[in-house]
């Protein structure tokens, strides 16, 4: 008996060291904030990408001078984008940067690791900002299409690329800029600047950048380390995401929040963008329950995302997905991938929110609530006055939350 109770004892310990051994290997993988600091270093000199003129950006001197711009927790999920908790000058915010070049959306297959050479090769020395607005217009019509006010958002870039606000873009602003616009995150948030769910761009350097802090950065209000998710049960960790959700009209206030987003990026001023990862990781809220966005890095331009999927080979369905919520159908007469969407970003955001708002809903509306979001998450893009039903089922869900919560004090 001792000697079978020391056999199971050790391969306890053993399996258990292997399981942490692989979670931290993983961990390591995922988190790589030296990596992101490394985009203005080279080899033997800290900061020679800023220092000789290479980047530029308004947290460049935070970074490499004054040290003002901390690294604080780890919140990536893809070792190929990398997000952090991060403090400047004594600001909470949130950094982020990208580890692979971001020329194009890829389709479930791995990206090449960043090229800095490549990076930050544009524009070249010598180019004009005339020439650069040229520049930038031609990517803004790639990815947004032919829009009527392209030249105004043209106009909003270089003023963002002014990092110092003294009226004039450097070489090393216009190529940190250039090198930003590849990323779909960082040009919503310059479109949506004004939106109230959207996180503030508060500056960057190169292509690292940092935003708004948002206080909750789940739509579940808890977080445990990364150990003790190793032993708890899926159906279990889904038990405890309801029991640690704020109050039912707190979590009211959060979706109308969401739906005011899905509005915003529907047929926004510069053409529509798709939500194609729409979990509950991506989503958080401040301390006055207001939803914020904390990750859009899966929200892209429509145009974009058509060009890109149209041309695509493909032999079943499975193969036309981005993200995880962007699905076109494979014409197998041809075996490529439509460009049409089927699901339109509002039934993805029903989908999500069904079990949110339907545990713990007050009884006097459950059903109806319940009726609301199913015909919602039933909208197809390819339906005829789906714009029509679309603007008509978000425009019910808002009122019947908001009638409901509009005198209580959590509202």
């Amino acid at each position: 008996m001792r000697v079978k109770y020391l056999f199971f004892s050790w391969l306890v310990v053993f399996v258990g060291s292997w399981i942490i051994y692989v979670q931290y290997s993983t961990y390591t993988e995922l988190c790589r904030g030296k990596d992101c600091k490394k985009i203005i270093d080279d080899k033997m000199t800290k900061c020679d990408k800023y220092k000789t003129g290479v980047i530029d950006g308004p947290a460049c001197n935070s970074l490499c001078v004054t040290e003002t711009l901390y690294f604080g927790k780890c919140l990536s999920n893809k070792p190929s984008n990398q997000m952090y908790l991060g403090v400047w000058d004594n600001l909470p915010g949130v950094v982020k940067c990208q580890m692979e070049q971001a020329l194009h959306l890829d389709f479930g297959t791995e990206l090449e690791p960043r090229k800095e050479i490549v990076l930050f090769d544009k524009p070249t020395r010598g180019t004009t900002v005339q020439k650069f607005k040229e520049m930038v217009y031609s990517l803004f019509k790639a990815k947004l299409g032919d829009q009527g006010n392209l030249s105004e958002l043209v106009n909003l870039i270089l003023t963002v690329a002014d990092g110092d606000r003294d009226g004039q873009v450097s070489l090393g602003e216009a190529k940190s800029a250039w090198a930003l616009l590849q990323l779909n995150e960082f040009l919503l948030m310059v479109i949506l600047q004004d939106k109230e769910h959207t996180p503030k761009l508060m500056g960057f350097c190169g292509d690292l950048y940092v935003m708004e802090s948002v206080e909750y950065t789940s739509l579940y209000g808890i977080s445990l380390p990364w150990v003790m998710e190793l032993f708890i049960p899926s159906g279990f960790r889904r038990s405890m995401d309801q029991l640690f959700t704020p109050s039912w009209p707190r979590k009211a206030k959060i979706a109308i929040g969401l739906l005011e987003f899905v509005e915003d990026v529907f047929h926004g001023p510069y053409g529509n963008f798709l939500m194609c990862d729409t979990s509950a990781k991506n989503l958080g809220y401040n301390e006055k329950y207001d939803l914020k966005m904390v990750d859009m890095r899966k929200i892209v331009p429509e145009t974009n995302l058509k060009e890109l999927i149209k041309d695509r080979h493909c032999e079943s369905d499975l193969d036309c997905v981005y993200g995880t919520d962007c699905r076109t159908s494979c014409d197998l007469s041809t075996m490529k991938c439509t460009s049409e969407v089927i699901q339109p970003n509002l039934a993805k955001a029903c989908q999500l929110l069904k079990d949110y708002l339907l545990h713990g809903a007050p009884s006097e509306i459950r059903e109806e609530l319940e009726k609301q979001l199913y015909s919602c998450i039933a909208l197809k893009v390819t339906a005829n006055q789906m714009e029509m039903e679309h603007s008509l089922i978000l425009n019910n869900l808002k009122t019947l939350l908001w009638k409901k919560i509009s005198y209580t004090n959590d509202s």
